[in-house]
C-alpha cells in the first residue's frame, strides 16, 4: 500500500512538468482498468492519476519488460508490473491477478496487447473481460491523451500536457462496447500546452518545496524581508489552485514563527533593518500598541504598516506574548488565509486563460505590487 502512494507521488511529480488533467475516479473495491495504449508513458500516467488506495498493478508484456533482469526490476518497482505472455499462456498469467482484485486492488490491462503505431485504438483482446468476470469486478474504461507526445516510440521523455479520463464502470460488457467507451474517452484532445513558467510554478506549488518556501517567506517577512508572503502564494498558486490553501497555511505558520522571533528581538532591545518602512509607520504602530495593546494588530492587515514593525515594537514595549500571538493569528493569519482561498477560487475560474498567459500574469502581478508598495511608502512618508 505504501509503495502505491510512493509511485503515485513520483509519477505525479514527473507529469506536473507538462501538466496532468484527471477526470473521474475509480469505484470502490477491486476493478480492471482498461485503457488505450500508444506510449510507454501510458502506465506511468495511469499510476499518477489513479488513487493510490487501489494499489494499481499493471499487466506488462513478458517478452519485452521481463526479458532482462534489470528491465524487469524497473518495471516491478516503478509501475508494479507483472508479466503476461503474448505468445501463449497470457490468459493464465492474467488470472494470477484475481487475488489482487478480490483484495480491492485495481489491475491495469492494455487490451490491444501492444502499443499502436499510429496512435489509433486497435482491436481489443478479451483477456481483461475474462479477468473481471473471474473476480466478479467491473471493468473501468480509461482514455489517455497526450502520452504519445510525452514519450514517442523510440523517443525521449518530453514534458507535454496529458489527460487521463476515467469512465463509468461497466459490468459484463462485450469487447465492442468496451473499446467504444475507451475510444470516446481518448478522442478528446489533450489539454492545451502550458507555458514553461506555468509548469515550473505548478511543480513548486504542488510539492514540499512550495510549502518550505511559503514558510520561509512568511518567517523572513515578519523580521526583515519587505515583500508580504501573500505575494509568493499569488505567484505560484494559480498554476495549481488546489495548492493555494495549504501554501497559505504554510505562510501563516512562517509568519507566526517569524513574528515570535521579531518579538524576541524587540524584547532584547535590538532593531533589525526594516527596508521600505518610514519613521511615521514606527510611530503610529508604537502609539497604537501603547493605547490598545496587542489588539492594535487588527489595524495592520489594511493599514499598510508592515507586520514586522508591530512585532518588534510589541516585544520592545512588553505587550503580553500570549495576547500578541493570538492577535497575530487572527489578524495576520486571517488575511493570508483569505488571500489563499481567494486565489484558489480565481485559479479555478481563470485556469484556461492562465495556462498560456502565466508569464503575463506574473509580470502584471509584479508590476502591480511594486506600484502599490511604492504608493504605500509615499503615503506613510
Amino acid at each position: 500500500m505504501i509503495a502505491g502512494y510512493v509511485r503515485r507521488a513520483f509519477w505525479r511529480t514527473a507529469f506536473r512538468l507538462g501538466g496532468l488533467t484527471v477526470t473521474g475516479r475509480l469505484p470502490r473495491g477491486g476493478c480492471v482498468v482498461v485503457a488505450n495504449h500508444s506510449s510507454h508513458a501510458d502506465a506511468p500516467a495511469l499510476l499518477a492519476a489513479l488513487d493510490a488506495a487501489h494499489a494499481p498493478a499493471v499487466a506488462a508484456a513478458a517478452d519485452y519488460w521481463f526479458r532482462q533482469g534489470r528491465r524487469a526490476k524497473v518495471c516491478r518497482t516503478l509501475v508494479a508490473g507483472f508479466p503476461v505472455r503474448r505468445g501463449g499462456g497470457g490468459a493464465s498469467d492474467l488470472m494470477s491477478a484475481v487475488p489482487a482484485l478480490l483484495m480491492g486492488r485495481a489491475v491495469v490491462v492494455f487490451p490491444e496487447g501492444t502499443r499502436s503505431r499510429d496512435g489509433a485504438v486497435g482491436e481489443f483482446h478479451s483477456g481483461a473481460l475474462r479477468l473481471a468476470a473471474a473476480a466478479g469486478v467491473p471493468v473501468v474504461p480509461v482514455g489517455l491523451a497526450g502520452t504519445r507526445d510525452t514519450l514517442p516510440p523510440h523517443g525521449r521523455f518530453r514534458p507535454r500536457p496529458v489527460a487521463v479520463r476515467i469512465g463509468t464502470p461497466l459490468h459484463d460488457p462485450d469487447k465492442r462496447t468496451l473499446r467504444n467507451a475507451v475510444v470516446d474517452l481518448a478522442a478528446d484532445p489533450a489539454p492545451p500546452r502550458t507555458s514553461p513558467l506555468h509548469r515550473r510554478a505548478a511543480l513548486v506549488a504542488g510539492g514540499l518545496t512550495g510549502l518550505a518556501l511559503a514558510f520561509a517567506w512568511g518567517f523572513a517577512e515578519a523580521i526583515v524581508w519587505p515583500l508580504v508572503p501573500e505575494l509568493f502564494v499569488a505567484l505560484v498558486a494559480l498554476a495549481m489552485p488546489k495548492a493555494a490553501p495549504r501554501l497559505a497555511l504554510a505562510a501563516v505558520a512562517g509568519s507566526l514563527a517569524g513574528g515570535l522571533a521579531a518579538y524576541a528581538i524587540g524584547a532584547a532591545g535590538l532593531h533589525p533593518p526594516a527596508p521600505l518602512t518610514t519613521p511615521r509607520m514606527h510611530a503610529v504602530a508604537a502609539e497604537q500598541l501603547s493605547s490598545e495593546g496587542a489588539a492594535a494588530l487588527r489595524h495592520q492587515p489594511l493599514s499598510g504598516v508592515p507586520y514586522k514593525v508591530y512585532a518588534v515594537r510589541a516585544g520592545e514595549t512588553g505587550v503580553p506574548l500570549a495576547s500578541f500571538t493570538a492577535w497575530t493569528a487572527l489578524a495576520r493569519g486571517g488575511r493570508i488565509l483569505a488571500v489563499g482561498l481567494a486565489l484558489a477560487l480565481a485559479g479555478v475560474l481563470l485556469r484556461r486563460l492562465l495556462v498560456r498567459a502565466y508569464g503575463t500574469y506574473v509580470a502584471g502581478l509584479g508590476g502591480t505590487f511594486a506600484l502599490s508598495l511604492r504608493r504605500v511608502v509615499e503615503v506613510w512618508s
